[in-house]
């Protein structure tokens, strides 16, 4: 069994402000000199997590994350019965379990990554308190704390300072998407008519606004420590190779949504570099520290990765002991990498990242 897993991935954006800064506008950075777009980790694993794809192909086996235990404890409990204040009491007991709670409220302080069996037990346990019209007692609460089994939470990991017995390393890193080209923030400025304005009066728009945009090629690069996936999902194999399968697809084929309305910006990479073996993972971004120009970066871009491989390759010894691509682009041909390479489709990628190959 191969211990790593890394994907690198080209994947190009059309305009778009798919993960906002503080003032509405598109993330940046800053490398190689050149200003770069950028997609932040955090809002490429929330896509993941929270796709169609991601949903049917592990099923009940995802966490939930959120705020809101107590709070919906509450609304449970309320809802067969138990008067407010009992309610609202209780109901605060629960939420203590998973992190702290101000006074007064029900909220926990940070979002909590719950496991479905975690949920599982607050949903017995509302339904046991209310049928025994009495107030929690600590070992009611100690039964409520699990080692989830979520995919998601093996994948990407959970940190809860209140009760760090609790915390899973997350198998899976996941760096900010950048481009592999200089780019920069635009702004569109956009009017709105209003509908019913007959034009008799003012012909003038009804709103005025401008939001910032940005296109570009993005380079993004994921690991999966496979061991500490399958010690996270407690020693399950085929669970693991679902949660990779899942994984994948939905990285290769969704969108962060953030103006997703505005922009209908989808896309697919256009080119997937799959690399497994015992190896220290590392990242290919050095390939881009001098930003691609012209009129064919996608596979300026894609022979850019290539060489990079290969160049780690010559300097410390192989970087991977078996490769895979998925190109998408009509024009590539063929990998210039040395070694076993294997070329195909996304349902082949799956068959060779699971366990058995």
């Amino acid at each position: 069994m191969t211990h790593f897993i890394q994907l690198h991935l080209l994947t190009a954006y059309p305009p778009a402000n798919l993960n906002r800064d503080d003032l509405g506008r598109p993330k940046t950075a800053i490398m190689g000199g050149a200003k770069r777009l950028r997609v932040s980790s955090q809002s490429l694993k929330r896509t993941w997590r929270t796709s169609a794809v991601f949903e049917e192909a592990v099923g009940q086996h995802r966490g939930m994350r959120t705020k809101r235990v107590g709070i919906e404890a509450e609304k449970r409990l309320m809802e067969k019965g138990v008067k407010e204040k009992d309610a609202r009491a209780w109901a605060t007991d629960i939420a203590k379990v998973f992190g702290d709670v101000a006074k007064g409220e029900l909220e926990t302080s940070q979002l909590v990554h719950v496991g479905p069996e975690e949920q599982a037990a607050v949903d017995a346990l509302v339904e046991k308190l209310a049928d025994e019209n009495r107030a929690p007692e600590q070992e009611d609460l100690d039964l409520l704390r699990h080692k989830p089994s979520a995919v998601d939470i093996a994948l990407f990991g959970r940190m809860l300072a209140a009760s760090p017995a609790f915390n899973v390393d997350a198998a899976c890193q996941v760096a900010h998407a950048i481009t592999v080209h200089a780019a920069e923030v635009e702004d569109d400025y956009f009017t709105a008519v209003d509908d019913l304005n007959a034009g008799d009066e003012h012909r003038g728009a009804a709103h005025v606004g401008e939001a910032g945009f940005g296109a570009g090629l993005f380079y993004s690069y994921v690991c999966i420590d496979r061991r500490q996936l399958i010690d996270n999902l407690k020693g399950d194999d085929v669970l693991s190779d679902r949660a990779i399968a899942a994984l994948v697809e939905a990285a290769v084929k969704t969108s962060p949504k953030g103006k997703q309305n505005s922009f209908g910006s989808r896309a697919h990479a256009s080119y997937v570099l799959a690399e497994k073996g015992d190896q220290q993972p590392r990242s290919l971004s050095a390939a881009f520290l001098r930003p691609i120009s012209g009129q064919d970066q996608a596979l300026d871009a894609i022979t850019r990765l290539e060489r990079q491989a290969q160049a780690f390759d010559d300097a410390y010894g192989p970087g991977a002991e078996q490769r895979f691509v998925v190109a998408a682009d009509p024009d590539y041909r063929e990998p210039c990498l040395s070694g076993k390479v294997a070329m195909g489709n996304l349902p082949e990628l799956i068959d060779f990242l699971s366990i058995e190959q």
